[in-house]
């Protein structure tokens, strides 16, 4: 099945997938959170993840569990690294969606590696949402 935004959105766990310079996949099951049209995601800044997004923005996500393991189709889409005010509403945004657990992990993680150490991703994907239901009768 193919995902909607909605389902990308509503999800416990994305599996992220960049590409290494000879387009060999890598995914990564991570937390992620809607923000109006995009995917927003937070990630440790020196991780290789980050480093090939700086190279190529192409990514794919899907639906998936927490071990990685794909429930949905991928849909293609383009990431950037975002700058310290966006990463701060990664932060808030994936907080807010993941509650205490969002919280806790987010605030030792800033404790841990300072406001520095952890950096947000927009994710923009090409997945359609469903038609609007026209409505009994019709």
């Amino acid at each position: 099945m193919t995902p909607t935004f909605g389902d990308l959105a509503a999800a416990k766990y994305v599996l992220l997938t960049t590409f290494r310079r000879d387009g060999t996949p890598v995914p990564t099951a991570v937390w992620a959170a809607a923000d109006a049209d995009r995917l927003l995601v937070w990630t440790v800044t020196d991780s290789y993840k980050v480093r090939r997004l700086r190279r190529d923005p192409r990514i794919t996500v899907a639906v998936c569990d927490a071990r990685g393991t794909p429930r949905s189709d991928a849909v293609p889409g383009t990431a950037t690294v975002l700058d310290a005010a966006g990463t701060e509403r990664a932060r808030g945004v994936i907080a807010r969606k993941y509650g205490i657990l969002g919280w806790l992990t987010v605030k030792g993680s800033v404790l841990r590696r300072g406001r520095a150490g952890t950096v947000g991703l927009a994710c923009v994907v090409e997945a359609g949402d469903p038609a609007p239901d026209p409505g009994p009768g019709r």
